[in-house]
């Protein structure tokens, strides 16, 4: 429980100047928080499972490069944390670099592993012969390039001014209009009320490897008109050929259709975790097909209860 003493603390991706920090500062709930950076996604989530802060923000998804591996492992296999809502932010990509630099003078250029894949033709084109170099965050990159460690850094623009750097060129991307998913996370809670424009994300884990295993999970959604919006297989590490699917779909846990599929999956899969269910941040209303609104299952339910009598 949050001190009332005491603003809430919002842990983020740091150092200051991230993409993670600018959806954290465009959480309305987050306006008046304490807001402190952590070196690395594990590091944020371990502080909020400590109790240390009150809310995590970190990326999910990105529309270009898909799914941010650990933070899926992280939320899939840790102690559980449960997802609160989301942020959806464009992304584009500025190389800065230390006043003075031109294009010819880079040889090095650090960025996120996330990022670089995004920028990747634009990098060939115009630095072909830098080197790429990894860091924790694109602000961590943009400190380096400030520290003298590297010569130009792909982050935000917006990280500039913060590390005394200037801004070389900016919206760089493969990939117009790319966007990033990230969530608001605190420890397991009561989900948000239903809005009607709701997702849910669970995790659920194979019981044995056989035919149709698969198809088994995605019938329990297909059946009730669940539309999944993100589905991703991951090793457990308990071996080869041992994966658990983490999954985004439509729909409130307290939606009847969705409370069906749940008990469906729990019944075929060797354990499900609810990660949460919370607001859409498009604000998409999903389609409910005939058969799948509450009052379906709710007559249904009447139905059957009268011919048992």
């Amino acid at each position: 429980m949050t001190d009332a003493s005491r603003p809430e603390r919002f842990a983020y991706l740091g150092p200051h100047g991230t993409f993670t920090e600018a959806a954290l500062l465009s959480i309305p709930d987050a306006a008046g928080a304490e807001h402190i950076p952590y070196a690395t996604v594990p590091a944020v989530l371990d502080a909020l499972r400590r109790g240390d802060v009150d809310s995590a923000v970190v990326a999910l998804e990105n529309s270009v490069e898909g799914s941010v591996p650990t933070t899926l492992d992280e939320l899939a296999t840790g102690e559980p944390l449960q997802i609160v809502g989301e942020v959806h932010l464009p992304v584009a990509f500025a190389l800065l670099v230390r006043p003075g630099t031109d294009l010819r003078d880079i040889k090095s250029v650090a960025s996120h592993p996330i990022a670089q894949p995004q920028c990747r033709r634009w990098l060939a084109t115009n630095v072909p012969d830098a080197e790429w170099h990894a860091a924790t965050s694109n602000a961590e990159a943009a400190q380096h390039v400030a520290d003298g460690h590297y010569d130009a850094a792909l982050a935000g623009s917006f990280a500039a001014a913060r590390y005394g750097l200037s801004v070389l060129a900016e919206d760089i991307h493969d990939v117009a209009d790319a966007v990033t998913r990230f969530v608001a996370l605190r420890r397991p809670c009561a989900p948000p009320p239903a809005t009607g424009m709701d997702r849910t994300t669970v995790v659920a884990f194979l019981g044995e490897d056989h035919v149709g295993a698969l198809l088994e999970i995605l019938t329990e959604f297909s059946v009730r008109g669940i539309n999944l919006t993100l589905i991703q297989s991951r090793p457990t590490g308990a071996g080869l050929g041992s994966y658990l699917f983490w999954m985004d779909f439509e729909g409130h846990v307290t939606d009847a259709r969705v409370g069906e599929a749940l008990m469906g999956l729990r019944r075929v899969c060797a354990d499900v975790r609810y990660v949460g269910s919370y607001p859409r941040a498009d604000e998409v209303r999903p389609e409910i097909r005939r058969g799948t609104h509450d009052d379906d299952f709710t007559e249904a339910a009447a139905w059957l209860a009268s011919i048992r009598g």
